[in-house]
């Protein structure tokens, strides 16, 4: 390359990047230049030129680094920071102008935010240059096949079109189910340990809080010896579910655990031993299971991983998260601070669905579980934020869920059942629909009915954060149902759980009283005026504004007056 040529280079690279240090390489020495072949484009790393046919496309240098270190880098996902390490040498970059780069990336090459055919984004992970590339030594033109190609890493195309987002993406966590492996000895058996897998995809994309990696991407694993974290690096996922299936004689075993790849850290790990009978019913069963195990974990474990970041850093989805976090610890300040932060990711993020479904719940609760005075005008706002979100995602079942809750806490209780009916045609795997449908059709009278779906949401997630509230609702309606001793029961077992509210220490007083023990009564209200302070018949009946039916309010304020619970 003649000299004058050289130091024109030079003067025009004003950023450095490895791939340009690679560039400048191949000029010096004199070898001949690296191109990058893909559809109708070229891009030429010696005359840091990308060409469309035989035209040239005009790209700023800082674009056309971005765009070779994509392609160099092709068989894994680029994180934010390594972008800004080799573009930028580590200096401090905004994110708008991180984005503006991006797009005008994907501009000069012919894809597109939306398309992402050859640039795609992984939420919260990074980017990664997804077209088929060909990398040819020498000069070349889209059409040219060159005798000798040197093949890229390549990977199964990932057809997850919910991960097609801005580079900022959804901020949902990503999750990858790999094969189940085969452990009986038997390749007969393959179907089975295949049909959990994919059942489990299915249902766990059910789940509008999570992402689900695609089965065609997520089976090119099968058989494969390969590191979480890499995995989690090729498919852009922040959690692989992995397990394993054994049969022996009648009975299976199947072993699930879920890992956060960042740091390979096990989250959750439970095994499930069953006759092997009726086997698409077993199949059915054992996906269920564990993807409503598995949900409820990610959401753990985001909440503590959003606590872990600077205060500065939070976005809008961190900040949902921050506010679940409080809202699921049973105080009256924290169900203050997850409101606060709520309409703070709403304020950031006004699509943000999964905000305004919570605000209104937080609200719903703060009327019956806390010191919020029940207000027509902020019931009205808690009905109107939980249809907003509806409105922004009609598909998501939590939120058909808080629009029930927010309807029945507003007396409207047919639509309120027909949301909550909605909500688990949507996801027959999320537990507290399961429990809201059991505490509705209380209210309606139909206790009978209501027991079994309290039954199911604790069958399926035995964990769940919430737990406490279905033994403690369970316990209401054996409360309303005039079984007594079965009240006191699941009251205690509601008691037993961490964070749990003091409205199960005040149905187990009720309960008592109707059952007499006078000992027993007088530890049981030592216990609940101890969690509520002033505690009275007329602030249940104030709480209890939402129960449909005068003779069970009546039922219940009889159980606290024999108990002697003050009137008010």
């Amino acid at each position: 390359m003649p000299e004058s040529r050289l130091k024109d280079l030079q003067k025009s690279l004003l950023y450095r990047s490895d791939a340009v240090d690679y560039a400048l390489t191949i000029a010096r020495s004199g070898q001949v230049s690296v191109q990058y072949l893909f559809g109708d484009h070229v891009v030429d790393l010696s005359l840091r030129e990308v060409t469309r046919g035989r035209e040239p496309v005009a790209v700023e240098p800082q674009v056309f680094d971005l765009i070779t270190y994509l392609l160099r880098n092709r068989d894994h996902v680029v994180s934010k920071d390594n972008l800004i390490e080799a573009v930028w040498q580590g200096r401090i970059v905004s994110e708008s102008t991180l984005t503006s780069r991006i797009n005008a990336a994907r501009k000069a090459i012919g894809d597109d935010g939306e398309n992402q055919r050859l640039i795609r984004t992984y939420p919260r992970r990074g980017l990664r240059f997804v077209g088929e590339v060909r990398e040819v030594e020498g000069d070349a033109q889209p059409n040219d096949r060159p005798d000798e190609v040197i093949e890229p890493v390549t990977l199964a195309p990932i057809d997850d079109s919910t991960s097609r987002k801005t580079f900022e993406g959804t901020g949902k966590p990503t999750v990858a189910v790999l094969p189940f492996k085969n452990l009986s000895g038997d390749s007969e058996q393959e179907y089975f340990s295949d049909g959990v897998t994919e059942d489990i995809i299915t249902a766990l994309s059910k789940h509008r809080s999570i992402l689900v990696i695609a089965r065609t991407s997520s089976f090119a694993f099968k058989n494969r010896q390969t590191d979480v974290r890499q995995i989690g690096r090729d498919l852009g996922a922040d959690y692989i579910v992995d397990g394993s299936v054994r049969r022996s004689g009648d009975r299976i075993r199947v072993s699930a655990e879920l890992i956060e790849t960042e740091g390979g850290r096990h989250v959750w790990a439970d095994r499930y031993d069953r006759d092997f009978e009726r086997i698409f019913e077993l199949q059915d069963e054992i996906a269920a299971t564990i993807a409503a195990r598995v949900e409820p974990e990610v959401g753990t474990a985001e909440r503590l991983r959003v606590e872990r970041k600077k205060p500065q850093a939070l976005d809008a989805w961190d900040l949902l998260h921050l506010g679940a976090k409080h809202f699921y610890t049973a105080q009256s300040d924290a169900n203050i601070e997850a409101q606060r932060l709520f309409r703070r990711a709403v304020e950031l993020d006004p699509t943000l669905a999964q905000a305004y479904a919570y605000l209104s719940y937080s609200i719903v609760l703060s009327m019956i579980y806390f010191d919020a005075p029940p207000d027509g005008a902020r019931m009205n706002e808690a009905v109107e934020l939980a249809r907003m979100a509806v409105q922004l995602d009609e598909q998501d079942a939590m939120i058909r869920f808080v629009y029930g809750r927010a309807l029945l806490a507003h007396k409207s209780y047919p639509d309120a059942l027909a949301q909550l009916v909605t909500a688990l045609e949507l996801n027959p795997n999320l537990a507290v629909v399961y429990c809201g449908l059991g505490d509705s059709l209380t209210y309606e009278g139909r206790i009978g009915e209501a027991i079994p779906y309290f039954q199911k949401a604790i069958e399926i997630s035995p964990f769940d954060p919430q737990r406490w509230a279905f033994c403690s609702y369970r316990a209401l309606a054996h409360l309303f149902a005039r079984e007594f001793d079965r009240a006191v029961e699941w009251a205690n077992a509601a008691i037993q759980i961490p964070n749990c509210h003091y409205w199960p220490y005040a149905h187990r007083v009720s309960a008592l009283g109707h059952c007499g023990g006078s000992e027993e009564i007088r530890m049981a209200v030592k216990e609940l005026l101890e969690r509520k302070p002033g505690f009275s018949i007329e602030y249940a009946r104030t709480r209890l504004f939402y129960v449909k039916s005068t003779e069970q309010i009546e039922l219940y304020t009889e159980g606290l007056r024999r108990a002697e619970i003050k009137l008010a």
